[in-house]
């Protein structure tokens, strides 16, 4: 007689004999192992792979030559070239200083670069005297006069730049790609501007007139980046067009190379300035600009990414 109810199904399933029993379970045992061993074995392989990447996410830079690389700006479609630099060692001001490889921009920082920069956020207060802590970002206030100069914009040096605006650019850009850029140090740039000559380098002859926009051949005006010959090391401008905003071997603000209003004696590797009170003459605000220099159409900036 069929069961009338659960309890009788229950009952019926214990009464079984031990041979129906065992024909009943081992299927159902195949069964449940034919789904649970390839999940197992995805378990399994998953532990090695999971260690794989872990272990390539920690893994130590490349040794060996730096590469020459492009950085994309964030945002942007602007592209900036870095050139490698060798390790070495050279003499500043009587003391020798030690040279780790490391990579610098072919060319000056360029406006469109510099717009990037801007646009990637909301600018400073007007007028903000504050000191920045060293991780802070922040951008410059809208200069009062036309940063250009009229002189031209996309392709020219950035100039009229401060020290701390050419130093915010580099915190943005670190953060951004997770590289570590920076202004060079003075023994960095004259490393590189030199590129391999054994001592303090003076452009003459052909040789100047191909390689700096200066005094004799500027007409007074910055000049589009990277339109004349580069130095053995594939660098741009280090002789004349805008001067380089440095670090000093105390940590002070060094403005490197010869500049296009300076004649044919300064365009020369250990050509230097230290901003004055004149570099901002003009500026009518109280206090003046931490971000522009009014009357320094002469200053610009060139980038370093550390390995």
């Amino acid at each position: 007689m069929p069961p009338t109810n659960e309890r009788d199904n229950r009952v019926m399933i214990r009464i079984l004999p031990c041979g129906i029993a065992r024909t009943l379970i081992l299927p159902l045992l195949a069964v449940s192992a034919l789904f649970s061993a390839p999940a197992e074995a995805q378990r399994k392989a998953a532990k090695p792979a999971a260690a794989k990447q872990k272990a390539a996410i920690h893994k130590a830079p490349p040794t060996g030559p730096l590469k020459s690389f492009v950085e994309t700006l964030p945002g942007s479609l602007v592209k900036v070239a870095m050139q490698p630099i060798p390790a070495g060692s050279i003499n500043i001001r009587g003391q020798q200083v030690a040279i780790k490889p490391f990579w610098i921009a072919k060319t000056e920082t360029a406006w469109e670069a510099f717009d990037a920069f801007v646009a990637s956020g909301p600018a400073s207060v007007a007028y903000d005297q504050t000191e920045y802590p060293v991780d802070a970002i922040a951008r410059p206030s809208k200069s009062y006069i036309l940063p250009d100069l009229g002189w031209g914009h996309n392709g020219y040096p950035a100039i009229n730049i401060a020290n701390i605006t050419a130093q915010m650019f580099c915190r943005w850009l670190s953060k951004a790609t997770g590289k570590k850029y920076r202004l060079p140090s003075e023994a960095e740039w004259e490393f590189a501007c030199r590129a391999g000559a054994s001592g303090p380098v003076l452009l003459t002859g052909p040789l100047l007139e191909k390689s700096a926009w200066y005094e004799a051949n500027s007409d007074m005006i910055a000049h589009p980046v990277g339109t004349k010959q580069a130095n053995a090391w594939g660098l741009h401008d280090m002789y004349g067009n805008p001067g380089e905003w440095a670090t000093d071997v105390t940590g002070k603000q060094i403005l490197c190379g010869g500049t296009f209003r300076d004649g044919a004696r300064q365009m020369k590797s250990e050509s230097r300035k230290r901003q004055t009170p004149r570099w901002q003459e003009t500026d009518p605000q109280l206090p003046k600009s931490r971000w522009w220099l009014s009357d320094a159409g002469f200053v610009s900036f060139r980038i370093v990414c550390e390995p």
